[in-house]
């Protein structure tokens, strides 16, 4: 076998066990393109020929298909226990109001201070409300419907 052979194979599997070691989907799509030229090479086509290709079929891979494995896989997006209050809904238990910066809800047990989405909006006691997104040690509500 030629010695190129064996270069291909070896760029090959270091970006493999790269991949195995940090399964964050950043090396394999290299990974394609070695294979590529390490076929390439076995059929004796030139170097220049397995270079580009190598190039090539990585970045193809590398801006094609990554979005959609990171999107299907979740990679680099893990939701966080407060993360996870977002959508979710909430007990208003001290009036809200952002100009008077008071306001407090309950959700899953715990007591949160709350702010209104709407700076203007003043939210009453014993009211449910969605919570929109997270500020600090705040919640950002929506009101959702009159006391139960």
């Amino acid at each position: 076998m030629e010695p190129v052979i064996w270069v291909w194979l070896g760029v090959l599997v270091i970006f493999v066990v790269c991949e195995l070691i940090t399964p964050s989907l950043t090396t394999i799509w290299f990974a394609g393109g070695a294979l590529v030229a390490f076929i390439m090479a076995l059929f004796k086509l030139p170097l220049w020929a397995q270079i580009v290709a190598f190039f090539v079929v990585s970045l193809v891979l590398l801006f094609f298909t990554r979005p959609v494995f990171t999107k299907i896989f979740k990679i680099g997006s893990a939701k966080t226990n407060v993360e996870g209050l977002i959508g979710r809904r909430a007990k208003v238990i001290e009036q809200i109001d952002n100009n008077g910066q008071t306001g407090c809800a309950v959700v899953g047990g715990q007591e949160w201070t709350a702010r209104a989405e709407d700076d203007a909006e003043i939210i009453p006691e014993n009211t449910l409300v969605e919570i929109v997104r997270i500020s600090g040690v705040k919640l950002i509500v929506r009101q959702l419907g009159e006391s139960e």
